[in-house]
């Protein structure tokens, strides 16, 4: 593991701002902490807007409880340091009140992570915490004697979650993965009987790799900068907009006939520059860099849809609620929704694993999208701005569909209004 050079009081800081601006908690709620090596643990302090804080607003509590700070700690301090008392693997905790985990918190249950092979191998095991006040020791005892268990994503009841990890950056994306988790199964138990993945299936997608052989590609392209420019700048719009997470999902550009640019594997997607994409050519990856393990499956669409020039697999959380269950998604709701995306497709759990290229048969020019089993969704385009466009269009569509679910029967258009579209937008 590469040194970590970013200060606790910045890595903080950026960390609680992205939670916060992702809606993931409130300006009074939620704390963060990371314990050096010398033992020092760095926390939030109490009090302090989360939407506006700075690196001297966090708080140092030393091994002998000395604190040093502008602020007093956080009022949950005390089960911060009863988890690291009780883990000495963990470095980070991650302590918010995202809405979809606070609901199970109330109903006294926590996410079955099983539903989607990612949140399942991020979130670890998890576990739930009885009530008790905030702030209080019992608090601090309840939920470490959850952590001593093993769990590593706890929902405390009628409270919120924590969870730790063996850095910030990890807690936070086992933080983001579980409140997803939470999201998708809110949004799926609308829909139906949700879907959960099997052992067999689980170690599938475990299990997949890429294998490419390095090579330098020499001189870049004026082409190729501004696909890398593009992507990086997509890719961080859809972390962003909660179409993307930062643990999972691909986006990819065509470069020439065989070539392509595709996200890095086990990188923070809204964290990537231009230069982090790898660039695959063949049996090549560039230099220096591990391609997205769904590479393969983005080469087999180019190499049988010359037409495509981008392509995304992505996890929006209503898309793949739809994902997760039977019901399927018919975007004849609104002209928009068909124009951009025609019919889409179901692929079945895995398909997108296999080494014969099958995930390229759900896809054509009258198929620009794929629903895809317990894995979220697979999108092309003509262009990055032509997938990320439908993209959108996609998660909109699915989610209205589910939020009129709660109104009334869907109305979907009728095949002489889809004839009709068809003839003005030259879709035939």
């Amino acid at each position: 593991m590469p040194r970590n050079l970013v200060h606790p009081r910045d890595e903080i800081m950026r960390t609680m701002d992205r939670i916060y601006r992702y809606r993931m908690t409130t300006t009074s709620g939620g704390n963060l902490s990371i314990r050096d090596e010398a033992g020092n643990i760095w926390i939030t302090p109490a009090r302090v807007d989360k939407g506006n804080l700075t690196r001297n607003d966090i708080v140092c509590v030393k091994p002998n409880g000395e604190v040093e700070g502008l602020h007093p700690p956080s009022s949950e301090f005390p089960f911060h340091k009863a988890i690291y008392a009780a883990r000495p693997d963990i470095k980070a905790i991650v302590h918010a009140h995202p809405v979809a985990l606070v609901a199970f918190s109330i109903c006294q249950l926590a996410p079955n992570t099983r539903l989607f092979h990612q949140a399942h191998s991020v979130c670890g095991k998890v576990g739930f915490a009885p009530y008790a006040c905030p702030g209080s020791e019992a608090l601090g005892q309840s939920i470490a004697e959850t952590f001593s268990e093993g769990c590593d994503s706890v929902i405390l009841e009628n409270h919120g979650v924590v969870v730790g990890g063996d850095c910030l950056a990890s807690a936070f994306k086992r933080f983001e993965a579980f409140e997803f988790a939470g999201k998708t199964l809110v949004k799926a138990n609308q829909l139906g009987e949700v879907r959960y993945l099997s052992d067999t299936q689980l170690e599938a997608a475990a299990q997949r790799g890429v294998d490419f052989q390095s090579y330098d590609p020499g001189v870049a392209t004026a082409s190729e900068q501004e696909l890398r420019r593009q992507l990086c700048d997509f890719v961080r719009r859809g972390c962003r907009q909660r179409l993307l997470i930062s643990t999972e999902g691909s986006f990819s550009a065509r470069v020439d006939g065989q070539s392509f640019l595709i996200t890095p594997t086990q990188m923070d997607r809204e964290l990537l520059q231009a230069d982090d994409f790898v660039l695959v050519d063949g049996d090549r990856r560039e230099a220096g860099k591990l391609a997205s393990r769904a590479a393969r499956a983005h080469q087999a669409i180019y190499a049988k849809h010359p037409h495509v020039q981008a392509i995304v697999f992505a996890h929006p959380v209503n898309a793949t609620a739809f994902s997760a269950t039977a019901t399927p998604l018919d975007v004849r709701t609104i002209p928009e929704s068909y124009v951009f995306l025609r019919d889409v497709k179901r692929a079945d759990y895995g398909v997108q694993y296999g080494d014969d290229g099958g995930i390229a048969d759900f896809i054509s020019a009258r198929n620009p999208a794929a629903i895809l089993e317990n894995d979220g969704v697979l999108v092309t385009g003509l262009s990055v701005l032509d997938a990320f466009d439908r993209l959108e269009v996609l998660e909109s569509t699915a989610e209205a569909v589910i939020n009129a679910k709660s109104i009334g029967a869907v109305s979907t258009m009728p095949t002489k209004v889809i004839d009709e579209l068809c003839e003005a937008f030259n879709l035939h």
